[in-house]
């Protein structure tokens, strides 16, 4: 009898060594009680202490353990009812590892005004894994989509645990990062991701969000070439192409009025916005954002296509601005105008030559390939980091419009189709199966040439159609980037969440 007694506790004993090596994985998991103290010195001098989680996994079947997870950061004094900024590090549709809060970005500001800061990791097109001897391409669209969408599924599954208000999460991002921002707030709780989520292991819940934050998305990718090429298919530097570049810039320019007429949108006087009154549309926002920068102090010469009078009446900015310069010591500020003219005290802009201010544009950065996003194999041109986007975990690169399918002699699979929709707030925004944030802020600079205007001015036109609370701009002489104006930010944000 001894020996059993023995025998049976030595046996319970290989199991609980057994079942410390294979922990449980089918449950999320957070401990409030493994936070770690740290702190953030901010460019003018202010410590901000707060309790870092790090490493916590937002799906239970966690396929990339580099990027699949989240880290939390609660500054001192926040509670249930502090707001949360969620900061998405995406960059070109790559993976993003969670990270730590800096300084001299809106984390560290998030954190400074005292809001629960949230980074997650997400897949990318680049991401892979190793399956045995199989190198496999975890993050290919909309992967990543759905690990923002599980991280804030997470918050919510542990609300009482984690302080902060999930009633209250900002998002933000730049970029591919932008996109993200745009997509998490214009597809909140619709029910084509619920079967995705759902076989990642993501929490049962909402994942709709209270704003989004937008810096220079690149989105709306299935028509963001129409309307490259609508815009600078003029441009000096397209016009000295090639023949068969010719070509193709006019088929896909021809493309657009379509496009914008099936949109439907209506300026803020109701007038229906179309093909024939796009092109204006475009250069009163430019303009008012030149006259904020005026106004500012900025010199806007002449030279690029602006037209002064001392006696136009003034007229109040609608949707133009000016990206302030970040205080000494903040990196990423405006970049000034290097061009020569004179300051004009008290004149304002009346007119705008498009012309010569896409060839200003275009002299400050040379533009993108014909296609400018889905190139691959058109016209021998290499593949483009959205071709990747779009791939499949093999690591293919595919087109992922019709028009450039058809071009290299194929066809979009209904994968493809469904990924390309997944992967555009433009499709969900007046979904009534879809929860869209209320508010939105939404940057693209008014030198930015990495996709062009419209893709930005159509996604806010349409959320301000929706009825959506939108503060829109396009910064003077802001080239692609994000994060910039944090006062400006921040000052709206504080003015939300009240």
């Amino acid at each position: 009898m001894k020996k059993l007694i023995i025998a049976s506790l030595g046996m319970m004993l290989a199991m609980n060594v057994n079942a410390a090596k294979k922990p449980k994985t089918n449950a999320l998991q957070f401990n409030p009680e493994s936070g770690v103290k740290a702190s953030l010195t901010m460019p003018n001098g202010k410590v901000v202490n707060y309790t870092a989680y790090n490493k916590l996994y937002f799906v239970t079947n966690v396929e990339d353990s580099t990027y699949q997870y989240m880290n939390i950061f609660v500054p001192e004094g926040a509670n249930e009812q502090t707001p949360i900024f969620l900061r998405t590090y995406v960059g070109g549709y790559m993976a993003s590892q969670a990270g730590d809060p800096q300084a001299q970005d809106a984390s560290g500001r998030a954190l400074a005004e005292g809001y629960v800061l949230v980074i997650p990791g997400s897949r990318g097109r680049t991401s892979t894994v190793k399956k045995g001897k199989k190198t496999v391409y975890t993050g290919r669209a909309p992967k990543a989509l759905l690990d923002l969408k599980a991280a804030i599924r997470y918050l919510r599954h542990f609300d009482n645990l984690i302080p902060g208000n999930t009633e209250k999460i900002i998002t933000d991002g730049t970029s591919a990062g932008g996109a993200m921002s745009s997509l998490m707030g214009a597809t909140g709780n619709n029910p084509a991701y619920e079967p995705l989520l759902k076989a990642m292991g993501a929490a049962d819940g909402r994942d709709d969000v209270f704003a989004s934050v937008c810096y220079c998305p690149i989105t709306d990718l299935d028509h963001a070439d129409m309307a490259y090429e609508w815009l600078y298919g003029n441009t000096d530097s397209r016009k000295s192409l090639a023949a068969s570049k010719q070509t193709l810039i006019k088929e896909l320019a021809a493309q657009f009025p379509s496009y914008i007429n099936s949109l439907g949108l209506k300026k803020t006087d109701g007038t229906l916005l179309n093909a024939d009154n796009y092109l204006d549309y475009i250069k009163q926002i430019i303009i008012r954002s030149a006259q904020d920068a005026k106004d500012a102090g900025a010199d806007i010469p002449d030279s690029i296509g602006f037209t002064f009078s001392s006696e136009a009446a003034f007229q109040a900015p609608i949707n133009g601005g000016v990206g302030m310069a970040r205080p000494a010591g903040m990196g990423g500020g405006m970049p000034p105008m290097m061009m020569g003219g004179r300051k004009r005290v008290g004149e304002y802009i009346t007119d705008l030559d498009m012309n010569k201010y896409l060839n200003y544009v275009v002299s400050t950065q040379a533009l993108k390939g014909v296609p400018a996003f889905d190139s691959y194999n058109v016209d021998g041109a290499a593949a483009s980091g959205e071709n990747g986007e779009f791939g499949n975990e093999h690591g293919s690169d595919v087109n992922f419009t019709t028009w450039a399918a058809a071009k290299t002699g194929s066809t979009l699979s209904d994968e493809v189709k469904e990924n390309v929709r997944l992967l555009n707030p433009m499709y969900f925004i007046g979904d009534a199966a879809t929860s869209v944030a209320p508010h939105w802020y939404i940057r693209h600079g008014a030198r930015d040439r990495d996709t062009a205007f419209p893709i930005a001015i159509n996604m806010a036109t349409k959320l301000q159609n929706a009825g959506k609370d939108v503060n829109f701009k396009l910064p003077w002489n802001r080239p692609h980037s994000g994060d910039y104006a944090l006062n400006e930010l921040f000052s709206w944000i504080a003015k939300i969440v009240k």
